[in-house]
């Protein structure tokens, strides 16, 4: 049965439909020394969250479940997720709500720019969730989001995060064109033998070809992606997808932990060491990437405007 619009399903209900159900009886790891996360309750965070909600705004960080989220909120920045906050997908790894999404809010730009230039950010990442009911899979919305963010804040560095618009590749790209971002990224999230559980409605080698055409399409643009590390791949298989992303025009690159946000959720078959995470970096640098963050706590978006500082003097993005 259909659900009714703004309806959410989370954990336990969101993942009751996917094809490959996570196992109930796989042991719970217990996290290593590394990945203990100092909790902050200082009152920013507090004042940020207030914040968003007067503003009617959502963010990732909230969203999923960040385990960074007292740190950047405590700094006053966040990750704003545009679109509203239910995703057409049910992906097992994910925190965020499954459902059927309320229509675009036009006023979205407008609210998301005046906060930003309230907050005084000099950099911005706006991402959101899947929206496969819409033609063009929210890109025209992003562009008007980005166009409308540097009217308010003019100078600022603006990065996307975006879904992989699958099936609406063509018209997401010219939707985009309205508003191009300083830095273009799109997660591939896991190696592809694992996309069947991890990502159910998503290709990978779709995926692929979204950052390499929009990279053909604005060579100053920088691409980037991420992985997250611990659902069961290989070392083999996150080199191969390494390489994957390279021959596909992306120079930049994230890795970091993946951590389970509930018991309903894909558990962590393992817990990737530090020197790992440096050991992977590493060689991404030598085989091409201009900049790599790769670390436990490492998320696509976290400490983003120190990532991109060099690559967008590197290629000249005004």
């Amino acid at each position: 049965m259909s659900l009714p619009p703004g309806i959410k399903q989370t954990a336990e209900q969101k993942i009751s439909r996917i094809p490959i159900k996570p196992a109930a009886d796989t042991p719970t790891l217990r996290k290593p020394p590394w990945l203990r996360i100092r909790l902050r309750h200082a009152p920013q965070v507090r004042q940020m969250r207030e914040l968003l909600r007067s503003r009617s705004l959502h963010t990732v960080c909230e969203e999923a479940s960040c385990p960074n989220l007292p740190e950047c909120f405590g700094g006053g920045t966040a990750t704003f997720m545009i679109l509203g906050d239910l995703c057409t997908r049910r992906c097992p790894f994910c925190d965020v709500a499954h459902g059927r999404p309320l229509p675009v809010d036009a006023d979205e730009p407008k609210r998301l720019a005046k906060t930003v230039a309230m907050l005084g950010l000099r950099y911005v990442v706006i991402t959101s969730v899947d929206r496969d009911d819409l033609h063009d899979g929210g890109a025209h919305h992003f562009a008007e989001c980005v166009r409308t963010v540097r009217e308010h804040s003019p100078g600022i560095r603006v990065e996307v995060l975006v879904p992989d618009f699958r099936g609406r590749l063509g018209k997401a790209l010219e939707g985009l064109e309205g508003g191009i971002p300083d830095v273009f990224n799109h997660n591939l999230e896991t190696v592809p033998q694992l996309y069947r559980a991890a990502r159910p409605g998503a290709d990978y080698h779709h995926s692929l070809e979204l950052l390499r055409q929009f990279g053909c399409g604005h060579p100053d643009v920088p691409t980037k992606s991420g992985l997250m590390l611990g659902l069961g791949e290989t070392p083999q298989q996150v080199r191969a997808v390494i390489q994957d992303l390279l021959d596909h025009g992306c120079r930049m690159l994230t890795l970091g932990q993946y951590l389970q946000p509930t018991r309903h959720h894909l558990p962590v078959r393992r817990y990737v060491p530090p020197e790992e995470f440096e050991e992977l970096g590493d060689e991404a640098r030598r085989l091409g990437f201009l900049e790599v963050a790769s670390g436990p706590l490492v998320r696509s978006s976290y400490h983003a405007d120190q990532q991109a500082a060099g690559i967008l003097g590197h290629t000249g993005t005004a």
